[in-house]
């Protein structure tokens, strides 16, 4: 399989997910199983039903984490030799030349990617096109909004 790009954050915060899954819901789920089957007649239970439909949901979330876990690539850059040049974790300040708006970005993996807290997928078209860029550079992008010029303000590797 191919490695997943992912910073030292969305592996660690995919960890507490897999643990809250596993130490925590999967239990509880069991639980409810159990108490449920004690009701009676398992064909017309809605409550057995109900947390069988939440095991499989669960047991299909903990294997996808699981999946992610074994095949990614931990990139901290903080380790890393700021060059000025733009890299999956960087953070990156650019200037939209046509409006004018400063906005800072960090370009992180796929499940990483927020967009309200400005984590961008290393997937995205601002990414793709920001990356192997360097501090200082000028480069028009084609987002869905059409083709954007910017400047690359700062690059740093927080």
């Amino acid at each position: 399989m191919t490695k997943v790009p992912m910073t030292v954050v969305g592996a660690e915060q995919l960890r507490k997910e897999l643990d809250i899954l596993k130490f925590d819901r999967r239990p509880k789920i069991t639980e409810a199983i159990a108490s449920a089957r004690e009701l009676g007649d398992l064909k017309e239970n809605a409550e057995y039903h109900a947390a069988r439909e939440d095991q499989g949901i669960c047991e299909a979330r903990i294997r996808d984490i699981e999946g992610k876990l074994s095949n990614a690539q931990i990139i901290d850059v903080t380790k890393m030799v700021n060059n000025g040049r733009i890299i999956f974790g960087a953070t990156v300040t650019i200037l939209n030349l046509d409006t004018d708006v400063e906005v800072t970005y960090r370009i992180v993996g796929d499940d990483e990617a927020n967009i309200k807290e400005n984590l961008i997928s290393v997937n995205s078209p601002i990414a793709r096109g920001l990356v192997g860029k360097n501090e200082g550079d000028e480069v028009s992008i084609t987002t869905p909004g059409g083709m954007t010029d910017y400047e690359i303000i700062s690059v740093q590797y927080l």
